[in-house]
């Protein structure tokens, strides 16, 4: 779907729902994806075997530490920085991204919005509402008297607009791509899954095998659907505020690698979880307004890839780049983190079917740790064992099966 990041983000995504009220899981694959996670680790002492008492009821439990992959900044540390030890969102930025710069960006995004899995975009009449062929840029008001509905549907390189007065009705049919405006006021967007509002433009976008709703507006008004989606808006200010520059520079590094696509990013926590207008809060609000069209660049001018998650359990990952390091966080586990310890069971069955070749399970054994923190670290990569034989995956296809909250777990 996207250039850079989705292929891997989408294994990603099953595990990285976040729990109601606590913050989402985004910005959260790593593009090298779990190769590159093996690089320059270190050896560690195995965990002692997990052997399957007899009994087919038995389990293996997992105690682990963090929410995500890790990299850059971790949200529950930033607010424990911010509650707890008074850093400011630049100093929170300033240890999660070491080494870059705050800049400024600003312009228009283009985002995905997976809820319309339509072939048509269909918005609801209101006053001040326009249909815009792209590619001319020429406008049309639409007041018609009695239009319930309007729809946008491709028809090979053509869009066509219809309009819903006790029947459809076919209006006109332009050239290329169209989309729907209007004067300042929220768009409402009919899914299969209800109605919902979105600032800016909904463009009907060709794209390979078929056709994707696109909402089009500027990067602060995207910025509103974003960030209390991401954080708790009411958390300290300033962990707001560095989640705000985290999320506008993740999203401007995603528009410059996918400018020629028919969208930058998409909705979900495979890119930035995004909720068009009705998700804004007044809080996350200002700290978006307070840190206007900051974002974070290299000492080159580049944008950075300004990944983060939940929790990292008391220490920052290796990621692709210079400025994503490992290295231990002071500020990750404190009390008010749910993440910085947690247990996972998994019954001997449910491991036996993601991996049918071994026939009855026995036992894990970690095979390779990469060396950070209590346990020796994250899993890198681990050996699943059985009556009929063995199989070994990596840390990360290991949590994606089952659903882990991270790569950081030792057996109990």
């Amino acid at each position: 779907m996207r250039s850079l990041l989705l292929p891997i983000a989408t294994l990603f995504a099953l595990v990285l729902t976040a729990l109601p009220g606590a913050p989402v899981q985004a910005a959260t694959a790593d593009p090298a994806g779990p190769a590159a996670a093996g690089a320059g680790v270190a050896m560690a002492v195995d965990d002692p075997p997990a052997r399957r008492p007899v009994g087919r009821a038995s389990a293996l439990t997992l105690q682990g530490r963090g929410y995500g992959h890790g990299h850059g900044l971790s949200q529950y540390g930033a607010q424990g920085a911010a509650s707890q030890h008074g850093r400011s969102y630049r100093q929170i930025l300033s240890f999660y991204y070491p080494g870059l710069r705050l800049g400024r960006a600003g312009g228009s995004i283009r985002v995905l919005i997976t809820a319309d899995t339509t072939d048509d975009v269909v918005v609801r009449h209101a006053a001040g509402l326009r249909f815009r062929q792209v590619a001319g840029g020429r406008t049309w008001k639409l007041g018609r008297a009695g239009a319930e509905r309007w729809r946008i549907t491709a028809v090979g390189g053509r869009s066509r607009l219809s309009v819903l007065d006790g029947g459809w009705h076919t209006v006109r049919t332009v050239r290329g791509e169209a989309e729907f405006a209007s004067s300042g006021k929220p768009l409402r967007l009919v899914t299969p899954s209800g109605t919902r509002a979105y600032a800016g433009a909904l463009r009907s976008s060709i794209v390979a095998g078929g056709r994707a709703t696109v909402n089009v507006l500027s990067m602060e008004a995207y910025l509103r659907g974003v960030v209390p989606l991401e954080v708790p808006a009411l958390w300290h200010p300033q962990a707001v505020r560095s989640q705000a520059v985290a999320a506008r520079t993740y999203a401007a590094f995603e528009r410059a690698s996918n400018a020629k696509d028919a969208y930058h990013l998409c909705d979900t926590s495979s890119c930035q979880v995004y909720g068009g207008v009705g998700q804004s809060h007044p809080a996350s609000d200002r700290a978006i307004r307070a840190t206007r069209r900051q974002v974070l660049r290299t000492k080159g001018g580049a944008l950075a890839f300004t990944q983060f998650s939940a929790s990292n359990g008391g220490w920052t990952t290796k990621g692709s780049f210079g400025y994503l390091r490992a290295r231990q966080d002071p500020w990750d586990r404190w009390s008010g983190n749910p993440y910085r310890s947690w247990k996972h069971g998994l019954a001997a069955g449910a491991i036996e079917n993601v991996y049918p070749g071994i026939g009855d399970y026995r036992r894990v054994r970690i095979v390779k740790r990469d060396g950070n923190g209590a346990w020796g670290g994250r899993v890198v990569s681990i050996r699943v064992i059985g009556s009929a034989g063995s199989t070994t995956v990596s840390g990360d296809a290991f949590r994606i099966a089952f659903g882990l909250r991270s790569t950081w777990f030792r057996v109990a």
